[in-house]
């Protein structure tokens, strides 16, 4: 066989990972129907194929990026620094403080489109890591590096915002919804297990490179590593196209912005957006320092750790991504919700020298969770009509990212009004756990709210019975394969891509 044939058998191998999908967006008349465009047919095709691998490869290579300079990464900075667990909860919940902006960040979405903004904001918020590079070497007091740490943690994420808000928004225009969930099952699926690799290559250098006191060479040298994928990440980025471009300037309007608020089934969204957000940023950000500081875990050993939770998430993502295309995304997001209330519970019993607890919550958090996403992800898009959809993602995203915030500064309060060890009960507790099993709680009740959701043709789960229904069916679907449901086209040559 020759050498191009072999690369060609390689591309379309990766191009079967993105799943067959439909050319056109559904609901869109066909340009040129009716009319001899089979060139033009093929040309868009081919484009759209393009357009399905980048984002694939772009999404691994964002999982380097996220191992280089994540919550994970971003716990060791504050360690090295002496920041306290208030400080941790703070600058980890920063990303969710920005959501302040989302609004401002819809705007710019729908006036200057979405790829323009996406490409610009993400890599912008990629480049920021760059004085983290160099900040042993700086003339600076460890406040001075305290600050900059935050600052640079602030502005990555206000970036972030802006630039996720123009991605979602995209990827809703790019990827047809009918093959929506398959799509990012799949694609999740390889991200993770690109994920898994860098942050256990992160961990190695961190444990290799990281003194006992004061920041080392690992740290400067996971920032440089961030840049250097958020540059790969842009380029891969700009070789997916637009479907849709904007050639109208969009005026700011607040009346616009108001429309979440006055849809009905976009406001049940939104409550449980912020009941959710609220009972997990209680304990989320604490999870990385309470594994160093109290298990005692290495970063090689918390490496391996997220390596089996995100194992479990690449066998249960495409699962889930058929699940969502068949019943829906709300039916996933209630059961996820209602198994994830249990994981913080967990968390009570691991020590430094008995760690066995950890498996269970490899099982649950990265089947649950990796459920949990996808239906996260595709749920406000099918809420969102097609027209002003930047502000309904907005709209979510704040509800949602201000509640975690919130609720994680107070979580970070309260962590340090609680004695860092005491006895309740004849057992040993440090002050994480009451935030742990707060957690637990809070997201038991919040997650009954998904009932409510409406989502326009999805099978909803109202009860415990059709609970137990559903979860029936996703053990069935294991047993075996779910077919695909075939698209109604208008050409019937569209309704697959093929390399």
């Amino acid at each position: 066989m020759s050498l191009d044939a072999v690369r060609r058998n390689l591309l379309r191998s990766f191009a079967a990972l993105a799943a067959a999908v439909p050319l056109f967006r559904p609901g869109n008349s066909l340009p040129g129907a009716g009319a001899p465009g089979v060139s033009k047919a093929g040309t868009a095709r081919q484009t759209l194929r393009g357009s399905l691998r980048a984002s694939v490869s772009e999404g691994i290579v964002a999982e380097v990026f996220t191992a280089c300079a994540g919550a994970t990464v971003l716990t060791g900075w504050a360690l090295a620094l002496k920041l306290g667990p208030f400080l941790v909860g703070v600058m980890t919940a920063l990303p969710f403080f920005a959501q302040f902006i989302q609004f401002p960040a819809a705007w710019l979405t729908s006036t200057f489109g979405y790829r323009r903004v996406a490409l610009v904001a993400v890599c912008l918020s990629r480049q920021v890591m760059l004085p983290l590079c160099v900040l042993p070497w700086l003339p600076l007091t460890l406040e001075g590096q305290q600050r900059l740490l935050v600052a640079v943690a602030g502005v990555s994420a206000v970036l972030g915002v802006i630039g996720n808000n123009a991605w979602v928004a995209w990827m809703g225009e790019l990827v047809p919804e009918p093959f929506r969930g398959r799509f990012f099952g799949r694609r999740t699926a390889l991200c993770t297990l690109g994920g898994t690799v860098a942050s256990l290559v992160a961990g190695v250098l961190m444990d290799k490179l990281r003194p006992p006191e004061g920041v080392g060479l690992g740290l400067p040298l996971l920032a440089a590593l961030a840049c250097v994928a958020g540059v790969v990440t842009t380029v891969l980025m700009a070789r997916q196209h637009d479907p849709a471009p904007r050639k109208e300037k969009v005026k700011l309007d607040f009346h616009v912005a108001l429309l979440p608020l006055r849809d009905e089934r976009a406001r049940r969204v939104l409550v449980y957006q912020v009941a959710w957000n609220a009972a997990v940023g209680l304990s989320a950000p604490f999870y990385a320092f309470h594994m160093l500081k109290n298990l005692k875990m290495g970063f090689l050993t918390m490496a391996l750790y997220l390596a089996a939770v995100a194992g479990m998430r690449i066998l249960a993502a495409p699962l889930w991504g058929r699940i969502i295309d068949r019943l829906g995304a709300q039916p996933v997001l209630l059961a996820c919700s209602l198994g994830i209330g249990v994981v913080p519970a967990i968390w009570l019993f691991p020590t430094a020298t008995f760690l066995w607890p950890l498996l269970l919550d490899v099982v649950l958090a990265g089947v649950l969770w990796g459920g949990h996403g996808l239906a996260s992800f595709a749920l406000p898009l099918s809420v969102a009509p097609r027209q002003g959809r930047p502000f309904y993602l907005a709209a979510f995203s704040t509800a949602g990212g201000l509640a975690y915030a919130a609720a994680s500064a107070l979580g970070g309060g309260l962590a340090s009004l609680v004695p860092a060890e005491f006895t309740l009960g004849g057992h040993l507790w440090v002050n994480l756990h009451v935030l742990f099993a707060l957690s637990a709680v809070t997201r038991v009740a919040a997650a009954f709210l998904a009932m409510r959701i409406v989502e326009p043709g999805a099978r909803p789960v109202s009860s415990l019975g059709a609970l137990t229904s559903l979860v029936g069916g996703q053990l069935r679907a294991r047993a075996m394969p779910v077919p695909a449901p075939a698209p109604v086209l208008a050409d019937p040559q569209s309704a697959n891509v093929e390399s």
